[in-house]
């Protein structure tokens, strides 16, 4: 038995990444880069080291204009000193500035780019943590936006942000030096700070909705491609091609709008930041020229002080991009705190034990349940949903295969999504081996079951990863075994590649039989206590399903297996066979005795889908 602070791996595999420990701050009311403080101080010597090269490379960017109009006043003017000095000086601070800009360049963007990461993978194992009720009412294309776009936002910030700070830093090192020089023409400067202030702060306020209404509408042009792409044989199928272009130019009107919006405000406020202080530089050119006219300023100080305006332009043209980008990545930050503040629905209780070598008895107590009243984000759901389970209780003993038989709605294909806890029952217990499944860590609890869905998931690999994907270290023989088994080895080895064949978008380059055994497969490799057969050969033919059964007898012997049935070849797997309707056992009883004695029973194999199979 693992040790109580070890993590339950259905299959141990090495990774080669380090995993992200760090977490974003849980308080909601701190500002958003409070929150990723603990993310980015984990770069704490990077981000110092990077910013010292950044204030090295500014020093010797700032030193230039005073060693410019020294060279001019002593070796041009009064002729006391020759220029060679000079120019190695200007030379070496040349240099030290290349080497030190290349460091802190550096240094900055490969931090920027591992915060992307980690909240990259951050967020991707949280998406794995949250439960089946989230994805239910949230858009992939908005969870892919902000995935990317987002993060890149948050990213592009703490590469930039740095930089600018330090361009600042040189602003107020260059004041002090021009006030040195003189303090009037350092007031004059200084005349334009107050409007320039007002214009960024109203910018400033201006671009955070604004970027919050660009990432939504972004996200939703990224929820209509996912679906066009993920739907496109329903699309084709209907002719609607136009009508998916024309809701997708709908989005992207929108999102025309809102980018012509912030460029047009982006626009009318920038120039103003950046040409404030060149109105200033003409005046401190008109009464610094008059100053050096009458010997008040030598020409080497009106130079240095005319180059020290020029060196503060870079700021001032930082300013309007450092608070669109700060907007963008604020608006971003909270678009992904909204993910990664989101509780999962279901989660391990505390004190939830591992399951080992389950014997596979399963019993559904009083369970009610209907989806959407799960309470999320700290919300209550839906009270007035529709219950598709109402009282219901189903004993099943470990070792017994039985058949869930029921209309279209009555909650067969919730029973084994309860019983693997991909929702939480309203009321009532499920429990596995006498013990209540809340109080099993969900990742030994889905380990032991395993489902084999009516419409198969295929991942864009290899076939032959696509079966291992349950027991990643199997070998290729036990990988062929169990093709043989699901009756899928035939089809596979006439493909181009055989099991090294990499299908396509979800698989949809095989047929659907063809998917439904590959999903098989998955099962007879991964041999778990209890089964979970939600109408899993429904695609296949009837001659290669029966093989498929046979098959199936050896794996279900000694195994509890769940069926949920719509085709008479399914329900004969089963040792018994339950009806329910509106959510509750009507009858129960072997296929025989539900034939003869219960109408109920024959109605529903009257309505369901079959092929005129013969019910005796």
């Amino acid at each position: 038995m693992p040790g109580d602070n070890i993590i339950f791996e259905p299959v141990q595999k090495s990774s080669t990444y380090p995993r992200v420990t760090e977490r974003i701050r849980s308080d909601k009311s701190l500002g958003w880069l409070r929150r990723l403080q603990p993310i980015v101080m984990t770069h704490r010597w990077r981000i110092a080291c990077s910013v010292l090269a950044a204030v090295v490379a500014m020093v010797a960017q700032i030193l230039v204009p005073r060693v410019v109009g020294l060279a001019v006043d002593r070796s041009l003017i009064d002729e006391t000193s020759g220029l060679t000095g000079f120019v190695l000086v200007l030379l070496v601070l040349g240099a030290l500035r290349a080497t030190a800009t290349f460091a802190y360049r550096y240094g900055l963007y490969g931090m920027a780019f591992k915060v992307e990461y980690q909240l990259r993978n951050m967020l991707f194992e949280h998406l794995g943590q949250l439960s089946f009720s989230f994805f239910d009412r949230v858009q992939s294309g908005q969870i892919i936006s902000r995935a990317n776009s987002d993060i890149r936002s948050v990213q592009m910030f703490m590469a930039f942000a740095p930089i600018m700070a330090v361009q600042f830093l040189s602003f107020i090192i260059a004041i002090g030096l021009m006030a040195a020089i003189s303090i009037p023409l350092t007031a004059i400067t200084m005349v334009a700070l107050p409007g320039v202030f007002a214009i960024g702060q109203r910018l400033r306020k201006v671009m955070f909705p604004l970027s919050w209404v660009i990432q939504s509408r972004q996200a939703e042009i990224a929820t209509v491609v996912d679906e066009s792409v993920n739907g496109v044989r329903v699309v084709k199928a209907f002719a609607s091609e136009q009508q998916q272009i024309e809701t997708l130019a709908k989005g992207a009107q929108r999102l025309r709008w809102a980018n012509m919006v912030q460029h047009r405000t982006r626009a009318s406020h920038t120039p103003l930041i950046e040409n404030l202080p060149r109105i200033a530089l003409a005046v401190v050119l008109l009464v610094g020229g008059l100053q050096t006219i009458d010997g008040a300023l030598s020409v080497g100080d009106l130079i240095s002080f005319n180059l020290y305006i020029l060196l503060l332009q870079a700021p001032f043209r930082f300013i309007g991009m450092l608070l669109i980008l700060g907007q963008r990545a604020k608006a971003s930050a909270e678009r992904i705190f909204e993910i990664l503040d989101e509780p999962p629905a279901v989660e391990d209780r505390p004190g939830a034990i591992d399951l080992f070598d389950a014997h596979g008895a399963v019993s559904f107590k009083d369970v009610r349940f209907a989806y959407g009243t799960e309470t999320v984000g700290g919300n209550p759901g839906n009270e007035e949903a529709p219950v598709v389970l109402n009282g219901f209780s189903l004993d099943i003993p470990a070792g017994q295969t039985v058949a869930i038989v029921g209309k279209t709605g009555s909650g067969k294909s919730t029973i084994a999504r309860l019983l693997l806890r991909f929702y939480e029952p309203q009321a009532g217990q499920v429990r596995l081996d006498d013990k209540e499944i809340a109080a099993i860590t969900q990742r030994s609890l889905r380990s032991t079951i395993s489902l084999v869905p009516d419409e198969p998931f295929l991942f864009s690999t290899s076939i032959f990863e696509n079966i291992s994907y349950g027991k990643p270290d199997a070998t290729r023989g036990e990988v062929e075994a169990a093709a043989k088994a699901a009756q899928a080895h035939g089809f596979i080895s006439e493909l181009e590649s055989g099991y090294d064949t990499v299908v396509g978008e979800r698989g949809y380059d095989l047929s659907g039989g063809q998917r439904q055994r590959i999903s098989l497969a998955r099962l007879f490799l991964q041999s778990p206590s209890v089964i979970l057969l939600d109408d899993s050969t429904s695609a296949i033919d009837v001659e290669i399903e029966q093989s498929i059964h046979q098959a199936l007898k050896s794996l279900l012997q000694d195994r509890t297996t769940i069926v949920i049935a719509h085709r008479l070849s399914t329900i004969a797997l089963a040792d018994r066979v339950v009806l329910i309707d509106k959510g509750k056992v009507i009858a129960d009883g072997t296929h025989r005795q539900l034939l003869l004695n219960e109408p109920r029973y024959i109605e529903t194999l009257e309505a369901s889908t079959e092929t005129g199979e013969p019910w005796s």
